[in-house]
């Protein structure tokens, strides 16, 4: 891993290097994914099967074998060892629960004039949800995607998944079958993507999509918004740890390993004023990674993108974390409350030596979609609100619609709309 401090001459420019989100191959993958939507588009589902065949190394995919039963996800789901069945619904008991507390509700209210005015709200119809399915299968995505949605009133949701090597996840399959998903494809990438904005003459056209996935999945989610909606394009995982010294640096090595072993892409730090803790986590990362079953993944990630930096105190850290805004941010310090009303932008917040990011990954409650690659300046987590719309309700009285009508009248005027203003003018009492 790397060691930057603060107070380096080059910190600047290797801060910046080390939190650059801009990739040169991004255009060549733009490129290629339009191709693959617009084929979706215009061919349906021998499209979907075609690049399925040849990106999967699937090559005797039909459209009906990409579809899984319920009955297959129900049988999976019952076919896990009790306990680990028990984890599942535990964890989607407590996403479930979190969900609730998110749910907007219609209001509304009466001005001074008598004109009532509030907001309904109604949940959107078809939600089409992707779970990544390539370097490792992740039920916790699923539930984290689909329990929100069915707790916010969705009718309908579809799951997307590849299954490389026609291999399905027995886990994903029970996972979809705990979350009450509708309808199960074992398809995933641009085409994925795709199919669910456009629909095919299988797979039902959604309102929004949500869930994370690689490059060329954030490329085609970026690229059907619009016709579709989406919570956000997701990039690299990452994590920043901001330690005092008080903490376990095993502990903290562990935090580090359980990011960067997600892929080589992600991003794991840790920032601290205490040099000597930072020798001690550097010293226990050393020590405890050959332990690691995904080892090799935790190395290139950590060497590409790991750091442990030195700052000069926790004030220089918490300015750090808010230039960062990062996706993951463990406040492993003794009195973590302290520095919580100074974080700006984060993802998620874990609190104290006794939270590490992996409860929030499976079931702390709150969701695990969270913005990556600083998007945490303007943008959430995904919550039961992401499946909800709100719609604006206006009623004008007698009264109400006179004291509007002049100033609409005289806004539309100022816009060169003269039928608005003419409108306007003839609710109100003083048209006549």
């Amino acid at each position: 891993m790397r060691r930057l401090a603060t107070d380096d001459a080059d910190f600047g420019a290797a801060f910046a290097a080390l939190t650059d989100r801009d990739s040169p191959a991004l255009a060549e993958i733009d490129a290629r994914v339009a191709e693959i939507i617009a084929d979706v588009r215009d061919r349906g589902d021998a499209a979907v099967v075609e690049h399925t065949r040849r990106l999967d190394r699937r090559p005797d995919a039909t459209m009906a074998a990409l579809e899984i039963d319920r009955s297959a996800m129900t049988a999976a789901r019952d076919a896990l060892d009790p306990a680990d069945r028990e984890a599942l619904e535990a964890a989607a008991a407590r996403i479930a629960e979190f969900a609730r507390s998110q749910c907007l509700t219609d209001h509304s209210y009466t001005d001074a004039h008598g004109n009532r005015l509030g907001q309904v709200v109604r949940p959107i119809e078809r939600a089409g949800v992707y779970a990544p399915g390539g370097k490792a299968a992740y039920p916790s995505s699923v539930l984290m995607n689909t329990v929100p949605a069915r707790v916010a009133g969705v009718s309908e949701i579809t799951l997307v998944s590849p299954a490389p090597d026609g291999t399905v996840n027995d886990w994903v399959l029970a996972a979809a079958a705990v979350a009450g998903v509708d309808r199960l494809f074992t398809i995933g990438g641009a085409q994925a993507v795709a199919a669910l904005a456009y629909g095919t003459e299988t797979i039902p056209e959604v309102d929004k999509i949500v869930g994370p996935g690689n490059a060329y999945v954030a490329s085609a989610k970026r690229q059907v918004f619009g016709r579709v909606g989406i919570e956000s394009v997701a990039g690299p995982s990452e994590v920043l740890i901001v330690a005092d010294g008080t903490g376990d640096p095993r502990w903290t090595a562990l935090d580090l390993f359980a990011q960067a072993e997600h892929d080589e892409m992600a991003r794991a730090m840790v920032v601290c004023p205490d040099r000597a803790y930072l020798d001690r986590v550097a010293a226990a990362v050393a020590d405890m990674i050959d332990d690691q079953p995904r080892s090799e993944i935790i190395r290139v990630s950590l060497a590409n993108h790991g750091a442990l930096i030195a700052c000069a105190d926790l004030d220089e850290a918490m300015m750090l974390v808010n230039r960062i805004a990062p996706e993951h941010l463990e406040l492993a310090v003794a009195a973590p409350w302290s520095l919580v009303d100074r974080v700006m932008h984060a993802g998620a917040v874990f609190c104290g030596h006794r939270t590490p990011e992996a409860f929030g990954d499976y079931c702390a409650g709150p969701n695990h979609v969270l913005p990556t690659g600083r998007t945490a300046r303007f943008s959430s987590a995904l919550g039961a609100y992401d499946f909800q719309k709100r719609i604006s309700v206006v009623e004008a009285s007698a009264p109400g619609a006179a004291a509007l009508a002049p100033i609409a009248a005289r806004l539309a005027r100022g816009e060169g709309l003269f039928a608005h203003a003419a409108s306007a003018r003839a609710r109100s009492d003083e048209a006549g």
